[in-house]
């Protein structure tokens, strides 16, 4: 049985062009890293019980800290990563007179270092920031470059 996850891609105009929200996994294997180490806001949810967009929507408040902008988010599809998770992405245009600030994720647990009986607590995202949509191409895990792609061909239609 395939995972599913969902997620909002927020974007906004910029002298670049476009920006694109995204946030830093945290914890002790991504914390140290930068190229490769960013998603957008996203997690798992099961599709007998939840709708894609509201799971999209309830990842961006679990890992971000605050609700998501309102507005009519475009549904960007579906993507297949590398480990065959399944993601769905939904593109979301954001004034840029709107604010939006990573405030605190949710936490996972996760044994630390491997091996050692330790169990620790980390934040799924320590921090977000804008990026311009090339530079984002860079910061984010290589399986996600294909729905940077996708918001790409949309920004143009």
């Amino acid at each position: 049985m395939p995972i599913w996850s969902a997620g909002l891609v927020l974007h906004r105009p910029s002298a670049e062009g476009f920006e694109v929200f995204l946030g830093h996994m945290g914890g002790p294997i991504w914390g140290h890293l930068d190229d490769g180490a960013w998603s957008f806001p996203k997690g798992i949810f099961d599709p007998a019980v939840e709708e894609p967009l509201a799971a999209a929507r309830r990842e961006f408040s679990e890992e971000i800290g605050v609700e998501p902008p309102p507005g009519d988010p475009v549904d960007l599809g579906e993507f297949v990563q590398r480990g065959g998770k399944r993601v769905r992405a939904f593109a979301l245009a954001v004034d840029p007179e709107v604010a939006v600030e990573f405030v605190g994720s949710n936490l996972f647990s996760i044994e630390w270092p491997r091996g050692s009986g330790v169990i620790g607590w980390y934040p799924e995202i320590d921090g977000a920031a804008w990026f311009p949509l090339g530079v984002a191409r860079t910061k984010v895990l290589g399986g996600q470059v294909q729905v940077l792609d996708a918001l790409a061909v949309h920004l143009r239609d």
